[in-house]
């Protein structure tokens, strides 16, 4: 008679927690995703204009693209496979560059298996041999503690990545082909023309496909519109050795970090400088941010908040280095929509019906080399165009090849 009563209470308990179970546990049906990751880019040359930067890449540079550019990639995923998949974005007039842009599903070609050929095995494996030197933190003058010595003949191959590893942001996994998914893009291969310098896009944009619902439409405002590009000030070194560096706000960016890195050709090393107060590669840092993540490591002393806008890297970092580069980062706000909205009230029943997410950087990056006169003489009076002008009217010094031109050509391929 015990057992009986057990059971019939397990029976009842079980009853009750099934009818108890919230309804937000459903599985929800799968909607699509749209993505638009807006940049925009600056590489540049100390003291050199616009116009110019413009024209050096005319010069074999291997396809270098000097100067301010906006590049766009919109990616689209649909929870449908459909015979003849069509998309497209219509975007604002702003924007110049039509009514819309096609999402174009690529093609996919099949392959004959090919069966994996097993060569053989070399009598001898040879360990690489690297050496890296690790720097951080804006100043004249290198920390104490620093650098940190990364050498490869020296450990394994788990404390060379543990050596290399840093902090990263949230991952983030954009829309991308799969199978029972439709999926396109922008740009791609019937579509692929560049975004004019003064595009802007603020306004209403619109969705419409084959695979996706009918009321996809959401509008951008300022903040999720192109970031300025990111303008340096001449960059020049000073007499002890250290490269001072001088940036514009960039007006919606809300973090900022740069890095540098050079070789050593006689030592054989490979430097490494981030912005950061504490230890930090930055490897993991060189890509578009969430405002969370940005907001936490600005506290973690790792990013640089917008209020600042100089830094100097220390002297000794890039000693008998040439060619070194500066990389910097100015993270963007992020807009995420999903429709409808989540209702605040956890037992009302929410079925998304589509989601679009805005993510925006800036980067911009220039080589370190030293200007010579010009540059010593101007840079903290003018900004980086007035310079270009005033160094294209001087006749070079140098009919030997050297100077500061010759110094970019490892470094951009001239």
């Amino acid at each position: 008679m015990r057992m009986l009563s057990k059971i019939v209470m397990s029976a009842g308990l079980v009853s009750l927690v099934s009818t108890m179970a919230p309804a937000a546990e459903k599985t929800r049906p799968p909607y699509p995703h749209y993505w638009i990751s807006v940049a925009t880019t600056n590489q540049s040359i100390p003291g050199m204009s616009e116009e110019m930067s413009g024209m050096a890449s005319m010069f074999g540079g291997r396809g270098a693209a000097f100067g301010p550019r906006r590049t766009l990639q919109l990616q689209l995923e649909g929870p449908r496979e459909v015979a003849e998949p069509k998309a497209e974005h219509l975007i604002p007039p702003g924007q110049k560059m039509g009514d819309s842009l096609p999402l174009i599903t690529p093609k996919q070609e099949k392959t004959e298996y090919q069966p994996e050929q097993r060569g053989e095995r070399p009598e001898k494996y040879e360990k690489p041999k690297a050496r890296m030197l690790i720097y951080w933190g804006c100043g004249e003058n290198v920390a104490k503690g620093q650098p940190r010595v990364i050498d490869t003949a020296k450990m394994s191959a788990m404390d060379f990545g543990k050596a290399l590893s840093g902090r990263s942001g949230t991952r983030q996994i954009p829309p991308s082909p799969h199978k029972g998914w439709t999926y396109g893009d922008w740009p791609n291969s019937e579509d692929r023309k560049d975004v004019p310098k003064d595009a802007s896009l603020v306004g209403e944009h619109q969705l419409k496909g084959s695979y996706l619902p009918d009321n996809i439409r959401f509008s951008l405002d300022q903040k999720r519109d192109f970031m300025a590009p990111v303008s340096f000030s001449a960059i020049s070194k000073t007499a002890s050795g250290a490269w001072p560096f001088k940036w514009q706000q960039v007006p919606t960016a809300i973090g900022y970090f740069a890095t540098a890195m050079g070789h050593n050709q006689k030592t054989g090393e490979t430097i490494f400088w981030s912005s950061s107060e504490v230890p930090e590669t930055g490897f993991g840092l060189m890509d578009y941010l969430t405002p969370h993540d940005v907001q936490r490591f600005i506290r973690e002393k790792v990013l640089m908040p917008t209020s600042r806008t100089s830094c100097t890297i220390p002297a000794g970092v890039f000693k008998d280095v040439d060619g070194a580069m500066l990389q910097f980062m100015a993270y963007g706000e992020e807009l995420n929509l999903v429709h409808p909205p989540k209702p605040k009230d956890p037992k009302q029943p929410w079925n998304p019906q589509w989601s679009v997410k805005v993510r925006l950087k800036s980067t911009g990056s220039s080589p370190l080399v030293e200007a010579e006169e010009r540059g010593s003489r101007s840079s903290k009076k003018r900004p980086a165009a007035d310079d270009g002008a005033e160094q294209e009217q001087q006749p070079s010094d140098n009919k030997k090849g050297g100077g500061m031109m010759d110094g970019l050509k490892g470094m951009f391929g001239f």
